[in-house]
């Protein structure tokens, strides 16, 4: 059996969201497919991206996912005759095709927050943007499909609430990095002894993602420092100094992911107050690496957490505050990390290779 996976998404500067489940998912694939009677062959546009995939990999070189041939690309790989092609996105062309096809969407956000990534270009970001006026174009690109992938059991349901797709949606989860291994110690290096000292946000500074109310909360919260890890603009940041009033409130402006391991395992716990997420890939992380979290109440961050974190109005800094005070405590602290760490093991991209095998078997089989 022949699967081609698509790994053109993978990127050659830093990882992001796709990118990284891109090559994590990749990685497990290569590790299970000799054992499953599969031969895998990944779609690449770059040179760069050959080290980032796995030791041996079969490659095939394409056109940049992005390209005006994209709308063409089943038409390209009918010369190779694979029986599956997995995207882990949903734009890969599907006219003509002769092969199996599984398409990916991760998530709706988008279609509530219609801004797209800033890197790609213009023309695409207006095609983005027209893309995601209506769900019609997405019914008809998924319904291209024989199978459609995400990564939750949330975005499964806001699909079938939105009836995106009349195909069968398989859930290949999402999985954290191992930021243990990032640490020079490893997992021993994780201090969660005492008192919370520092509170860690990850992520964009778009609106929804609602950051000032963590800021606000800092008035509250003397004694204890807020670390923004993330790339932000100057006019966001002075936008959240003006709020901060008095608080600690650290802008590190980009960090690596051994800078953000090390921020983590500081006495630290992750928070989130976004009013809308996808995902939301720092929670799952932090709980990995054994770090308390105080995030939102909403869907996805109880998929992700279950009683692995403390869960509060993400309008309310007197509530974000409150949380992170419990934490002081003990035993609440030990409960939640045990609770966390217990609830996110069930995540693993080994997992998540083998639902995706079992789908390319199911499809060859029919």
């Amino acid at each position: 059996m022949r699967l081609f996976f698509d790994a053109r998404y993978i990127r050659t500067d830093f990882h992001d969201g796709i990118s990284r489940y891109s090559a994590e998912l990749a990685a497990a694939v290569h590790a299970m497919a000799a054992d499953r009677g599969v031969e895998v062959t990944y779609l690449v546009h770059d040179e760069a991206q050959l080290p980032l995939l796995p030791d041996g990999a079969q490659t095939l070189a394409l056109h940049a996912p992005t390209s005006w041939r994209e709308p063409f690309t089943a038409r390209l790989l009918n010369r190779f005759e694979p029986d599956v092609v997995f995207s882990p996105m949903q734009t890969i062309g599907s006219l003509g095709r002769r092969f199996k096809l599984i398409l990916t969407l991760h998530d709706t956000i988008y279609y509530r927050h219609r801004t797209p990534p800033r890197d790609l270009p213009a023309l695409v970001r207006v095609g983005w943007r027209l893309f995601h006026l209506s769900y019609l174009p997405q019914r008809v690109t998924l319904n291209a499909a024989d199978l459609v992938a995400t990564v939750s059991e949330t975005s499964r349901r806001q699909f079938a609430a939105a009836r995106l797709t009349k195909r069968r949606v398989v859930v290949i989860p999402n999985a954290p990095q191992r930021l243990a291994d990032l640490l020079p110690g490893g997992a021993d290096a994780v201090r969660t002894d005492g008192p919370v000292r520092n509170i860690v946000y990850m992520g964009s500074f778009m609106p929804y993602k609602n950051v000032d109310t963590l800021v606000r909360a800092m008035r509250l919260l003397p004694g204890r420092t807020l670390h923004l890890l993330s790339r932000i603009t100057p006019a966001r940041r002075a936008e959240l100094q003006a709020l901060a009033a008095g608080g600690a409130v650290v802008f590190h402006d980009g960090v690596t992911d051994a800078e953000y391991a090390a921020a983590l395992a500081d006495h630290a716990v992750l928070a989130s107050t976004s009013l809308d997420e996808g995902y939301g890939l720092p929670l799952a992380e932090a709980l990995a690496l054994g770090v308390p979290a105080v995030v939102s109440d909403m869907e996805i961050f109880h998929e992700v957490a279950g009683s692995g974190a403390l869960y509060v109005d993400p309008r309310d800094p007197a509530a974000v505050a409150a949380a992170v005070s419990t934490l002081d405590d003990e035993g609440v602290r030990a409960r939640v990390i045990a609770d966390g760490t217990a609830h996110i093991a069930q995540f693993t991209w080994q997992r998540s290779a083998g639902i995706l095998l079992d789908a390319v078997a199911s499809l060859t089989a029919r």
